[in-house]
């Protein structure tokens, strides 16, 4: 390990970052290190600009990730290296505001349908009843289950918060099932990993990834779907529902209401609430057409 490598960790460590954002601000500075062929730290101010071109330009990277990955930068020469950092030389890039998609419950219906194997279906159906992340998922654990109050601990979220989601009478059976027939009963994890599902450590997200896409190959669905899209659809059909946003809010994890208003946008509800005024014109019937 580099003393440059130690520096970052140990700055990172300090501030309890995720073990997520740590590998991801990791691995930006060792790229940046990389693209110029010199150390991090006799790099300045024209590279970072250069590197976030290049980002963009020849990479076609989201002003999402390029944001990221300017945060990596910031946090190394603020924070490891005690440098100065200039927001005017190096701008956030201006973020789209784009609706995610989102599936009508039939279309849900065929995807769980749709599953490969039983424990795929699970995985989906988890995701659809609880809104949580694929992340969050693949580590719950057993005890997270709490069938006397009918709800489903999630520990360690995203921002490393606990929430609780409802757990639906539903999904409760379908998780007694899914434990039932698991050949070797976890201590543990909920979803245990490996090719036979005996494993002491947990499914990777790939799997979560892969169940999602698989099953929304073989039901024809023609949108995007991946594992989020079930987050998504949670909360838009609970809001559909009648579900208040402050309510939704709190089952996502979302750190802001704002946040949480994006499913005004998607809910059918909110969209069909208000009538376009097209329709309140009287417009004469459309004069036959001169041959």
């Amino acid at each position: 390990m580099t003393r440059l490598r130690k520096m970052m960790l140990e700055e990172l460590e300090r501030r309890n970052y995720s073990e997520a954002t740590t590998r991801c601000y990791i691995r930006t500075v060792e790229d940046f290190s990389r693209r110029f062929k010199r150390s991090p730290d006799c790099l300045g101010p024209e590279h970072i600009r250069e590197y976030q071109a290049e980002l963009f330009k020849k990479r076609k990277l989201s002003p999402g990730t390029v944001t990221q990955r300017l945060a990596a930068l910031r946090f190394f020469y603020v924070k490891t290296l005690k440098k100065a950092w200039s927001i005017a030389e190096t701008p956030y890039p201006k973020k789209g505001f784009h609706l995610p998609s989102i599936l009508s419950r039939e279309e849900v219906a065929r995807l769980i349908d749709a599953a490969l194997t039983s424990y795929h279906r699970t995985l989906l159906m988890t995701l659809y009843a609880t809104g949580i992340r694929r992340a969050e998922l693949t580590h719950l654990k057993v005890s997270d289950i709490d069938s006397q109050r009918m709800v489903i601990h999630v520990q360690g979220g995203k921002g490393r918060k606990d929430r609780d989601v409802m757990l639906s009478p539903k999904l409760l059976e379908v998780l007694r099932e899914h434990w039932r027939g698991l050949p070797r009963k976890p201590s543990a994890w909920l979803f245990p990993g490996n090719r036979w599902h005996t494993g002491d450590t947990p499914i990777t997200t790939k799997v979560v990834w892969d169940a999602c896409k698989k099953a929304a190959q073989r039901a024809g669905l023609q949108k995007d779907v991946h594992p989020h899209t079930l987050r998504h659809c949670f909360a838009t059909h609970l809001l559909e529902a009648g579900a208040d946003l402050r309510t939704i809010q709190l089952l996502l994890g979302h750190r802001d209401l704002e946040e949480t208003t994006i499913y005004l946008h998607l809910s059918e509800r909110h969209l069909s609430a208000t009538g376009s005024p097209l329709d309140s014109l009287e417009l004469k019937d459309r004069p036959p057409q001169n041959e």
